[in-house]
Order: C-alpha cells, then sequence, then structure tokens
C-alpha cells in the first residue's frame, strides 16, 4: 500500500548524531528497528539506545529487528551507553533492547548497569528504559525497577486478537503483568506503554487496550501507526487517518492516563522526553 500524503517521513542523511554512535560503538533501535523519524530524531542529537547487541531471539511479524542466536552481552557496553550519552549532551535517556530469552534474567542486569553507569556520568539525567517482557519474570523486573529509571516502558504493540499473528512468540496478558508488577514493585515510578494501528484491530479493542492499561496502573500511551519496514513483515492493513488518532488522544486522557501522544508517526521512543516533562508532575 502505498503511504497517503499525511505520512511524510524525513529522509535521513549523515549526521553528526551518527558519527558519535559509531565512535562509541553503540546501536540504536532508530537505526537497527528502521524507524521512520531517524531523520527528524538524529538531527536534533537524540535517538534510542539498543543494548544486549543487535540479534534478538524473537521474530515478531512487524519488526524489523534481525532475529538470529544472539552474541554475548558486552560487559563494555553500560559505559559505552553512557559515554555516548554524555557526548550528544542528552538530559533524557532512552535506553530499549532486544528480546534475550536465552538469558537467565532476559537481559534485566544489563538494564540496570546501563542505568548506573549513565546515572554515573551525567548529572540530573533522566532515564526511560522500554524493556522487552522477560517472560513477565517478577525478579527481572524488580531488578531493572531497583535501578531507579524515570520512566519505566514496556509496549504491548497490539490488540489481544492480533497477537498471534503480529506477536507469535509474546503473550497480551505477560505484557500487562509487567506494567501492573513494575506499578506494584514502586507505585511512584512512571509507567509506559504503546500501541501500533493499523494492523486489522477494531476501535473497541483498542479502547479495552487503553483500560486494561489503566488497570494495570499504566501512566502514559503511545499509539503510532504501523509501517511495514521491510517486504517480509507483515502488510499494513490500513492507514488511519489524523483525525482518529486525535480521538484516540482525547478518549485516553478522558479515561486517565497522564500524558499521551497519538499520531500517524508518532514512535513509543520519540519526544519521550517531553511526554515526562509535560506529564510527571
Amino acid at each position: 500500500m502505498r503511504h497517503p500524503e499525511w505520512i511524510k517521513v524525513r529522509l535521513t542523511g549523515t549526521h553528526e548524531t551518527k558519527k558519535v554512535l559509531r565512535h562509541h560503538g553503540v546501536s540504536t533501535v532508530c537505526e537497527e528497528a528502521r524507524c521512520p523519524n531517524q531523520g527528524e530524531c538524529f538531527s536534533r542529537s537524540t535517538a534510542t539506545f539498543m543494548i544486549l547487541g543487535y540479534r534478538c531471539t524473537r521474530n515478531c511479524s512487524f519488526c524489523a529487528v534481525e532475529s538470529s542466536l544472539p552474541l554475548p552481552p558486552d560487559p563494555l557496553e553500560p559505559d559505552k551507553v553512557a559515554e555516548a550519552a554524555r557526548s550528544l549532551g542528552l538530559k533524557f535517556v532512552v535506553i530499549t533492547s532486544v528480546t534475550r530469552d536465552d538469558l537467565s534474567d532476559g537481559g534485566a542486569g544489563q538494564f540496570a548497569k546501563s542505568i548506573e553507569a549513565v546515572r554515573s556520568k551525567i548529572n540530573a539525567i533522566k532515564i526511560e528504559v522500554l524493556i522487552p517482557d522477560f517472560k513477565g519474570n517478577y525478579k527481572s523486573i524488580k531488578t531493572v525497577i531497583d535501578a531507579c529509571p524515570d520512566v519505566f516502558n514496556h509496549n504491548v504493540e497490539t490488540v489481544p486478537r492480533l497477537y498471534s499473528r503480529v506477536r507469535p512468540a509474546a503473550d497480551y496478558e505477560t505484557s500487562i503483568h509487567v506494567i501492573r508488577t513494575a506499578k506494584d514493585i514502586s507505585p511512584h515510578t512512571l509507567t509506559k506503554s504503546g500501541i501500533m494501528v493499523g494492523l486489522g484491530e477494531k476501535e473497541a479493542e483498542i479502547l479495552e487496550v487503553m483500560k486494561d492499561l489503566l488497570r494495570a496502573g499504566c501512566d502514559f500511551l503511545t499509539v503510532g501507526q504501523y509501517l511495514q519496514p521491510r517486504r517480509t513483515n507483515i502488510p499494513v492493513v490500513e492507514y488511519i487517518a489524523p483525525e482518529v488518532f486525535e480521538e484516540y488522544r482525547k478518549k485516553a486522557l478522558e479515561l486517565g492516563f497522564r500524558g499521551v501522544a497519538a499520531s500517524p508517526l508518532t514512535r513509543s521512543s520519540m519526544n519521550a522526553a517531553e511526554m515526562f516533562e509535560g506529564s510527571a508532575y
């Protein structure tokens, strides 16, 4: 399907941001997942760091990240991320990862080390983590929460009915459980989740996901248009009009979310600092 006129992606060029990232040897989900907002974010010297390598143990049909046997975690990676963040002059850092089902803790320890490393090198930094589901493991979730991120993010991605097609190795209730568990462990930690639309979901299903997330203690929500990153990924079923995104945003706020971003090009980590600063206090 051809993109409608309201989806205009800024092409990436050679930005100083990329040079900094390559110099420090760090990966970003912006590049690995072929995010359409790379150009805009890199031009503003922002990026979402992706730890635990670039190979994922799962193969979600919507995602462009490579699925293959991962390498062992790099013990120097937390410091590399911290140095890159400092070089970019970041005041708000977002750290995500591939899914590492091969690790006993799912990679939670590397998240905690990365948070600690960033805080040790940058004063007054704010940190958001976007974690995989850790198979719902309580100890792994607690490991990340105990490292005191300012925002704990885990995306549900789609409605329950579509999980078998979109996230075949994941489980909707497990993702809801991740948000609920994080909030139970640390009620003051801000929680966040995101969902893609345009995969064949119904409006009523989206609203039910919103309510499930709120019941689990989710504070922030992002809603964005799914865009097929590669020909081998699941195709777009429908392009959702901007006015529908605005209705989703209004409805989510009415239901009780503290902050909502909803638009065709909204992505989970994009403008994360603005959402935090506008809604955290």
